[in-house]
C-alpha cells in the first residue's frame, strides 16, 4: 500500500499563487505515476496533472496549461505542485494520487488517494 499524504493549500486572491505537496511512503516503488486531481463543491473530481515517476512526462488539464506546473523529487518521494494566476474556479479539494500505471488522467487509474487539502481562490 501506498500512503499520501498532503501540504499546503489555502486561501488565495485570484491572480495569486499557492503550491500544494504530497509525501508518498510504503511500498513507493510500486509507483509508475503521480499526480493531483481536485473536485469543487457539487462536481465530480477531475483531473488536474500528472507526472510520470521514471522519466519526466507530464500531462495537465486543458484549462490550467501554462499556469500549473507539477514537478516531483523521487528520492524523497514527494510531489509538488505549483499554482500561478489561480482563479476562483480553480477552488477545489485537491488530491493527492498514485497509480502502478504509467498513465494516470482518470480516477479510474488511481491505486491511492491522499485525504485532500482545501484551496480557496476569492475573486
Amino acid at each position: 500500500q501506498v500512503q499520501l499524504i498532503e501540504s499546503g493549500g489555502g486561501l488565495v486572491q485570484a491572480g495569486g499563487s499557492l503550491s500544494v505537496s504530497c509525501a508518498a511512503s510504503g511500498r513507493t516503488r510500486s509507483i509508475a505515476a503521480m499526480g493531483w486531481f481536485r473536485q469543487a463543491p457539487e462536481k465530480a473530481r477531475e483531473f488536474v496533472a500528472a507526472i510520470s515517476w521514471i522519466g519526466r512526462s507530464t500531462y495537465y488539464l486543458d484549462s490550467v496549461k501554462g499556469r500549473f506546473t507539477i514537478s516531483r523529487d523521487s528520492a524523497k518521494n514527494t510531489l509538488f505542485l505549483q499554482m500561478n494566476s489561480l482563479k476562483p474556479e480553480d477552488t477545489a479539494v485537491y488530491y493527492c494520487a498514485a497509480s502502478s500505471g504509467d498513465i494516470m488522467v482518470t480516477v479510474n487509474e488511481v491505486d491511492a488517494w491522499g485525504k485532500g487539502t482545501l484551496v480557496t481562490v476569492s475573486a
